[in-house]
């Protein structure tokens, strides 16, 4: 059964790493609830984006990707 795999998965993962399983789990369910009737339709963002939205990330803010 798939849910016992998950679980045997989740075993082998450190107790400190949970909390963002947990996370991930967490808000893919709640995103499930808000799942759209209409598909997203790829292309450009209407407008124009300024030049800062392709200025590096600061090292503090890459920091809290990690």
């Amino acid at each position: 059964m798939l849910i016992d795999k998950i679980v045997q998965e989740l075993k082998a993962i450190p107790e400190e790493k949970l909390i963002e399983i947990y996370d991930l789990i967490h808000y893919f369910r709640l995103g499930l609830g808000q799942e759209t009737l209409q598909p997203r339709t790829p292309g450009l963002l209407a407008g124009k984006l300024s030049d800062s939205f392709f200025d590096p990330l600061p090292e503090e803010e890459l920091q809290q990707w990690e």
